[in-house]
Parts: C-alpha cells; structure tokens; sequence
C-alpha cells in the first residue's frame, strides 16, 4: 500500500474523492472503498463479425482460385496432349495401337 500525505487525498489514483471525506477516513481509520465503473459493451461484437466474415470470403476466394487455377492446367495439359498425339501418330501401348481418325 502507498503512502499519501496525511491530509490529502491520492490525486491520480482517485480524483472524485473530496477532501473533507478522505481526512475523516485518515482520522479514524475507516477503509475508503473506491468504486470504478467501467461501460460493458452489450451490442453486437461487430468487429469480431467482420474478421469472421473475411476471413470466411477470403478462403472461399483462395478456393475459387485453387479451382481456377485447375482448370486451366488441365486446359493446357489437354491442348498439350491433343498437339502431341497430332504430331506422333499412331498410339501404342501394350500391343494395342489406336489410329487417330483424320478425317479429308
């Protein structure tokens, strides 16, 4: 516990105390009970919402874009195959060998 001057009460940890209340608690040594209000926010956390919510949007985009991304790999790996079955011929795996059909 600190120590205040006798006679004075403690000017930054209670201002709303007067004076003549805090010397007769110093005279006869009666607790001096300090009630502090404090504002409860009892509202809508909207900030904790909205993290929610961006952080939900941003992986819906990030999946979004996983699936993006797929498709044009797959695309490509398509159009990939499809030049180089073009340019090789005939295909063979295992004795059994696919023509291509060309149409004229």
């Amino acid at each position: 516990m600190h120590a205040h001057p006798p006679g004075n009460p403690p000017g930054n940890l209670a201002p709303h105390i007067p004076a003549d209340h805090w010397r007769r608690a110093q005279d006869t040594g009666a607790p001096v009970v300090i009630v502090v209000h404090t504002t409860d926010p009892s509202g809508v956390p909207w900030r904790r919402i909205l993290i929610a919510v961006g952080v939900a949007g941003a992986a819906a985009m990030g999946g979004w874009g996983l699936v993006v991304a797929l498709c044009a790999l797959l695309d490509a790996t398509a159009h990939a195959v499809t030049v180089i079955a073009t340019a090789a011929g005939p295909i063979g795996v295992g004795g059994i060998t696919l023509n291509r059909a060309r149409f004229k």
